[in-house]
């Protein structure tokens, strides 16, 4: 089951990706939250009863529907530096021995074909492409080999970063350089499949066409499960947080000479059963400073 967040006639609400087309929950299934977040906080059965509509005919085609975060605003955006051993070793560093943790403000969470604004208070934008998974209940100490059945799925992300001010003071301030608004696209949908083995994807970047990253999440140095046992430790998570595992090599300032994202570039993640997402650099609208 795909799950995704959409428009359509000025309303938002959850429904069903399919080949055809999109289920519309509110229609097929009207006792279930309307909003993703409130879906997922409803549990498993509510998860159940979605998938059981999953074989109706879609109310809308693709091209009649606009699709929106498939989670608005997470409670929590939780990202890993440093995690695949290729990355490692173009960034000139040492493999981790625990994870490096930093944390995105849910504000950057934007649409998996939105924009993504360039500031002029930055020249040093990047992309890094990202296999995500989202957490389906609230919980704390899971056990590896209990993690699976708390991740409800998983998506397509790309954790953009304004690399100078990601590494402004000492230490470095990641969470500074990766929080800026709309530097979180993330979709197209929460893909929940229990076929899908989330150490076996392969994960390609392109921008304006030219590939910059092509490898496999079997590259990783501390897995999906791994991360929801390390990071449970310290503090609960709860339903509909959001754990972006890490980016592989190929970012923008590993090329020679170092690349950055301008106005006018568009940057496509594809992650092989996932699905893609593919979004325009822009400069920073007037409206969006908001006071």
């Amino acid at each position: 089951m795909r799950l995704i967040t959409f428009t359509e006639s000025g309303r938002a609400r959850v429904g069903i990706l399919t080949a055809d087309g999109v289920i519309d929950l509110s229609i097929a299934c009207p006792s279930l939250p309307t909003e993703m977040l409130a879906l997922i906080e409803a549990g498993p059965s509510a998860i159940a009863l979605a998938t059981s509509v999953c074989e109706h005919t879609p109310q809308f085609s693709l091209n009649a529907v606009t699709f929106k975060p498939v989670i608005t605003r997470p409670p929590k955006v939780i990202a890993i530096g440093l995690n695949y051993r290729a990355h490692a070793v173009e960034s000139n560093m040492a493999i981790p021995e625990v994870p490096l943790v930093f944390t995105k403000q849910s504000t950057s969470v934007t649409g998996a074909y939105d924009p993504i604004y360039w500031s002029k208070d930055s020249q040093a934008l990047d992309y890094e492409g990202e296999l995500a998974l989202v957490i389906g209940r609230n919980c704390r100490r899971v056990k590896r080999h209990e993690a699976k059945d708390v991740i409800l799925g998983y998506c397509v992300a790309n954790d953009v970063s304004v690399r100078d001010w990601q590494m402004r003071g000492t230490p470095p301030s990641f969470t500074m350089g990766k929080s800026w608004d709309s530097h979180c696209p993330l979709g197209p949908s929460i893909v929940i499949d229990e076929t899908i083995d989330p150490h076996q994807l392969r994960l390609r970047t392109w921008v304006n066409g030219e590939l910059r990253q092509d490898s496999s999440t079997d590259d990783l140095i501390f897995n999906c499960y791994e991360l929801v046992e390390f990071l449970s430790t310290a503090f609960t998570l709860e339903a509909g947080d959001v754990i972006l595992t890490g980016t592989p090599s190929g970012v923008g300032f590993a090329q020679r000479p170092p690349s950055r994202l301008t106005p006018g570039d568009k940057v496509k993640v594809d992650i092989d059963r996932l699905g893609w997402i593919e979004n325009d650099v822009i400069e920073e609208p007037d409206w969006a400073a908001r006071f």
